[in-house]
């Protein structure tokens, strides 16, 4: 992808090592809902993303930002922002009960996110716990015919994607959903089409559920198409995981923390993504819902500078 600007690198292309492209998402500003009272408004959200000194975000939760795509053009023009994908959940282990449905909306997602040039789409499973409650609305664990609905389900998703738009599918393991621990990623991985369904490698959400980000890039380089950077506060881990605490009240515990105070090591992952054979995109995306509307800005600068010391701000 290009910003057009054809004078030259722009200052997204000059934030790259090797294949890298960094940027950041609503997510970094605790933005988990379409509309929510405590979230930043979107303009702000926007204004200080792109003062932080990113280039690159994300489209977070489809409502968030203008869903008119030459408002969202105009007002990231004007901010020197560029849009790298969007962003939506899935429950596609339920079966063909749900395809029409959830087609509806991710090619609602699909157009405003092709209008503004991007080429992907990260798809997240549905959550087993309700995300905002914690409460826990379906089985944790699926069985053999959910996993097979699950991997037809993306499959399908991913190929009417790729004919109809042209974008890729991210797909996005995370805590709380059926796809979370390395052993159902590696079993997802297996079951659906590497033609046209790659992983979303969030690394903050890998090591909340106990993998090993390095370990999966090394045995899957092919299927790797998106990192999402962010690091876990192992102790917070520790009482999360004694706990069982859901997903939503561990981040309003601090879980996912500003990089370099946590796990996995980012430089490794960074240095690991130069032998793939991918132009990727690395999205900061420390979740914060809710928080102080002062907290995500100065992170946000912080944490810019620190991947650029690992190597993921220099050619």
């Amino acid at each position: 992808m290009s910003n057009g600007n054809a004078a030259g690198p722009s200052r997204a292309e000059s934030l790259r090592a090797g294949p890298l492209r960094v940027g950041s998402a609503p997510d970094s500003w605790g933005v988990w809902f379409p509309q929510d009272d405590q979230q930043p408004p979107w303009r702000r959200f926007l204004d200080e993303v792109s003062g932080a000194g990113y280039e690159w975000i994300e489209l977070g939760p489809y409502g968030y930002l203008p869903t008119d795509p030459n408002q969202l053009r105009d007002e990231l023009a004007r901010r020197g922002l560029t849009l790298s994908a969007g962003t939506c959940f899935a429950a596609m282990h339920r079966g063909d009960e749900v395809w029409q449905e959830t087609w509806e909306h991710v090619r609602q997602v699909a157009e405003l996110t092709t209008a503004l040039g991007a080429e992907h789409v990260v798809v997240i499973p549905e959550m087993w716990r309700d995300q905002g409650t914690g409460e826990q609305v379906q089985d944790r664990e699926l069985g053999d015919g959910s996993w097979r609905d699950l991997g037809k389900g993306i499959d399908r998703l991913a190929k009417a994607l790729h004919e109809e738009y042209g974008v890729r599918l991210q797909f996005h393991p995370h805590a709380d959903s059926h796809v979370d621990t390395q052993p159902h990623v590696e079993r997802f991985l297996e079951m659906t089409d590497p033609q046209f369904v790659t992983l979303c490698l969030d690394t903050g959400h890998i090591s909340y559920c106990g993998g090993d980000n390095l370990e999966l890039i090394a045995k899957y380089p092919d299927r790797i198409g998106y990192l999402h950077l962010k690091q876990v506060d192992p102790r917070v881990l520790a009482g999360v995981q004694q706990e069982d605490l859901p997903f939503g009240p561990a981040v309003r515990r601090g879980v996912m923390c500003e990089p370099p105070n946590g796990v996995p090591e980012l430089e490794p992952i960074i240095n690991a993504t130069r032998d793939l054979d991918a132009d990727l995109f690395a999205i900061v995306e420390q979740d914060l819902y809710p928080c102080s509307p002062d907290v995500p800005e100065p992170i946000a600068r912080r944490t810019r500078d620190y991947l650029t010391r690992c190597g993921a701000g220099r050619r």
